[in-house]
């Protein structure tokens, strides 16, 4: 059975790239009909707190990406990592190192890029290492590489392969009693039986070290597919003079879980299929970690928002009824009705706005107009569209004509206003954009017959007459 695991540090937010590792985590699992579980890798305790934990949990609920096993806390596996640790000094296998940093430094100096760590406590008699214990000496635990060669098969960036005399005696147990993530990471996917490894690129110098640390305890090692880093806009890593901070950051601007996971997946994978929305049975249906691309994919916010956009744009309005309604309660734009009488016209108000919404908070804005007369008129419209000295006398002319209307339909609307233009000897375009400026405040919106369908001819012909032409 496949098992994977995501496994994030509460030392900061839960970021758009670990989310999409997660994501990916998920689907393979939920694709294999396997195990998805979830790891806190706590281990650094000055770093790790509680409050970053519950907002990791908080971003990892709101998108839906459940976990199937209990959640497992690195901290309170201390013990285990240190009997492993010394499981491996006494087959041989890793050594205690007495080595303070003063020592390190003073041996590297002079020859700081190239230097690894000389393995000088390594072939320490049993006499020397008593007698550094009696000076007090801390203790950690390095793992005693062997010679030879480190090869995997990447999933997704093909065979590799690693001399082991490039890779140093690394540290596997501090000197504080306090494992590293090399150590803790091995023995934790080890007892949880994990078979795949989906992690980001930036962990490929590690894996080596990792398959090494399975090999000395005897473990076959899981499978390892590394994910190429996402980039800002500028091509460096990601990070937060970007803009991105938190999962749910994108939760407090609007965001839905849908257009953030289809826009994380769709950046650096083909589900061969075309771009669009995709539901989570689809993704999950066709994940496949052969299509993951090996270049790293460029964070794109409008892309983002057009994938918000177009979800907005596929909800039926009860759907949308169920999100808009505390933000027009919010703003004061609530009335009951709209669910009773005038529900009909609500989702017919619904339907109209959402093919230019990208965002939920876009229906109070653009919406306000509809519901009430205390709206702005933007400065730049009224400039535009306005200033035509011929609309002082067209538009009380024009108001009356759709006063007079038996029937305040947009098939009729449109119809009178092209005939009273030709008759008028002006473009309709002229009148078009003078009435969107008048009844709504604004220079954009859906198609000007049907806003004033919906607005009704006693709104419409009020607002008419009172904007003051000059």
């Amino acid at each position: 059975m496949v098992r994977v695991r995501f496994a994030p540090s509460p030392t900061g937010y839960l970021h758009v790239g670990a989310v999409r590792t997660c994501l990916f985590n998920w689907l393979y699992a939920r694709h294999h009909h396997g195990k998805f579980l979830l790891r806190i890798e706590d281990t650094d305790v000055v770093r790790s707190s509680e409050d970053m934990t519950q907002i990791i949990l908080e971003g990892l609920n709101w998108l839906g990406l459940d976990w199937d096993e209990d959640l497992v806390f690195q901290s309170e596996r201390i013990p285990l990592y240190k009997e492993r640790a010394e499981e491996l000094v006494r087959a041989n296998k890793a050594y205690y190192c007495y080595c303070r940093p003063d020592d390190i430094q003073q041996r590297k100096r002079g020859k700081e890029q190239s230097w690894m760590y000389d393995k000088y406590c390594r072939t320490l008699s049993s006499q020397e290492k008593e007698g550094l214990e009696s000076e007090g000496r801390q203790r950690a635990i390095r793992f005693s590489v062997p010679k030879g060669e480190t090869s995997f098969r990447d999933l997704i960036h093909g065979p590799i392969s690693v001399k082991n005399h490039t890779i140093d005696d690394f540290v596997i147990l501090r000197s504080d009693g306090l494992p590293t993530y090399h150590l803790s990471v091995v023995v934790d996917d080890s007892a949880q039986k994990i078979t795949h490894i989906i992690r980001g690129d930036d962990h490929i110098s590690n894996t080596p070290k990792h398959i090494l640390l399975f090999k000395a305890f005897e473990t076959s090692p899981p499978k390892f597919a590394h994910l190429a880093l996402i980039l800002g806009p500028d091509k460096n890593k990601l990070s937060k003079r970007h803009g991105v901070t938190s999962v749910l950051q994108f939760k407090e601007q609007g965001y839905f879980p849908l257009s953030l996971m289809n826009f994380l997946a769709l950046m650096s994978w083909n589900p061969g299929d075309g771009e669009r929305i995709y539901s989570l049975e689809e993704m999950i249906g066709a994940f496949q970690l052969e299509g993951v691309s090996k270049s790293s994919p460029i964070f794109d916010m409008a892309k983002l928002e057009w994938f918000n956009g177009q979800l907005i744009s596929q909800m039926s309005a009860p759907e949308l009824a169920f999100y808009v309604k505390p933000k027009f309660e919010k703003d004061g734009l609530w009335r009951e009705e709209l669910e009773g009488g005038k529900k009909d016209w609500f989702y017919k108000f619904l339907d109209l706005l959402k093919e230019r919404n990208r965002f939920i908070d876009d229906f109070v804005k653009r919406g306000r107009p509809f519901l009430s007369d205390d709206f702005e008129y933007e400065a730049s419209a009224v400039e535009k569209h306005l200033r035509d000295e011929r609309l002082s006398e067209l538009i009380p002319e024009l108001s009356l004509v759709l006063s007079k209307l038996d029937g305040f339909s947009a098939e009729k609307i449109e119809l009178e206003l092209r005939n009273f233009a030709e008759a008028k000897n002006v473009k309709a375009a002229l009148l078009i954009h003078a009435c969107r400026v008048m009844v709504l405040g604004m220079a954009v919106s859906p198609s000007i017959f049907d806003v004033l369908e919906l607005v009704g001819k006693e709104k419409v012909v009020e607002r008419l007459n009172k904007v003051r032409l000059n």
